[in-house]
């Protein structure tokens, strides 16, 4: 049975897509209750109000401001090193820019260009060629299964490649992780081929849990690690390039030359080492309660009668975790939208996409300090409402 022009094989109009966005940013800012609550979908208000409250408790307001780094620039780098376990660490404005510049001089180190990776990772997703375009590397991709590479595969890789970089956890593959001992495989491999192993650790903080060793440890397997102080800390923006003094050196040339050195970076470094401070701490807490949230969200619509529904992976490996149904994504979107109007809860703040086999749709679930309070009864009930609302928009499982 189907019910929209999505399931005849055409994306919802473009107009609808706008409205629904629109709705859904409205209705998440006037929510009382949601399983995450984000600064960023905040106002501009808010984000300054946590700087005014905050910063004061991380670093000396009454020291001179950052001038090209240096300052609490330098206290990031510092901090985010002694966590990490590396001689050194340099600030970026973004990820993308960090990890161009990681792997470009590795790329000189090793006289090999190659960068092995996932067909999932960042680069190959998100950055519209960027590895090539701008940083003139050649990336292959080692897999495209939705996991991390395994060593039997980086071992049979069929031609040489001077840098292994493994994203940690690989997100759009539903925030997976190997295990400790498969990581550490898949490590050795890459060194048995004489490669270095660069870890995109963007949302490396909160796996400590599933891997069960410290930050230390797992950026130790690594040559070089990425992470973001907004994805888990909720900062600003911005991230670190940790690895050895003497990369780390080097990177700072290149983050010169591609335009990363900027004038002054003191709101988004301060508000890094807020979440440094604040949330990451939290992390494991919230890794712990997601799984709560993930049973129940499988037992609520189980007893809704939902024919398929699939949280993956089935225990998350971090706080986030995707959430398929059988059904439009517009529609799940639309019944999402309207739950969060009607009754000022946000079960699904993130929107629906079409992606797998045709008939299915998912989301991304996260859990933070405001879904700390959900108990297992509040998200079935969630799910019940939820599912009333969808089957009362036209909403209908997809059928062959």
């Amino acid at each position: 049975m189907t019910n929209t022009a999505e399931r005849d094989g055409e994306e919802p109009g473009e107009e609808r897509r706008e409205d629904l966005g629109k709705r859904r940013t409205a209705a998440f800012r006037a929510a009382e209750r949601t399983l995450s609550r984000p600064g960023f979908r905040g106002s501009l208000r808010d984000r300054l109000a946590l700087l005014h409250e905050a910063a004061p408790e991380v670093y000396d307001l009454d020291e001179p401001p950052d001038v090209y780094g240096g300052g609490v620039v330098a206290a990031l780098e510092d901090r985010v090193a002694g966590l990490l376990g590396t001689e050194a660490a340099a600030f970026f404005p973004t990820g993308t820019m960090a990890q161009q510049v990681a792997l470009r001089c590795w790329a000189g180190r090793t006289g090999n260009p190659t960068v092995a990776l996932h067909a999932l990772a960042h680069p190959e997703v998100h950055e519209r060629g960027a590895l090539s375009a701008v940083a003139g590397l050649r990336p292959v991709r080692v897999t495209g299964e939705p996991r991390l590479p395994t060593a039997d595969e980086v071992r049979a890789f069929e031609e040489p490649f001077g840098t292994l970089m493994l994203e940690l956890p690989l997100r759009d593959a539903g925030f997976v992780l190997p295990s400790w001992e498969e990581l550490t495989e898949v490590v050795d491999a890459a060194r048995e081929r004489d490669a270095v192993v660069h870890f995109d650790g963007a949302r490396l903080w909160e796996s400590t849990v599933h891997f069960g060793r410290s930050l230390g440890e797992i950026a130790g397997l690594a040559d070089s690690v990425y992470v973001s102080f907004y994805k888990s800390l909720d900062g600003f923006g911005g991230a670190a390039l940790a690895g050895p003094r003497a990369l780390v050196e080097e990177a700072g040339a290149w983050r010169h030359r591609y335009g990363g050195t900027a004038f002054q970076q003191f709101p988004t470094a301060l508000s890094a080492l807020v979440g440094l401070e604040r949330e990451l701490p939290r992390l494991p807490e919230y890794v712990a309660h997601a799984r709560v949230v993930a049973e129940a969200l499988r037992e609520g619509f189980a007893e809704a009668g939902v024919p398929w529904a699939r949280v993956h992976p089935r225990t998350p490996h971090t706080h986030e975790f995707q959430l398929w149904l059988p059904y439009d994504a517009g529609d799940l979107t639309e019944a999402a939208v309207r739950q969060a109007e009607e009754t000022k809860t946000v079960l699904f703040a993130s929107g629906w996409s079409r992606g797998g086999p045709p008939g299915l749709s998912f989301t991304e679930v996260t859990v933070r300090a405001d879904g700390l309070e959900w108990t297992p009864q509040d998200v079935r009930a969630a799910v019940g409402d939820f599912m009333a609302r969808l089957r009362g928009t036209a909403g209908q499982p997809f059928t062959a």
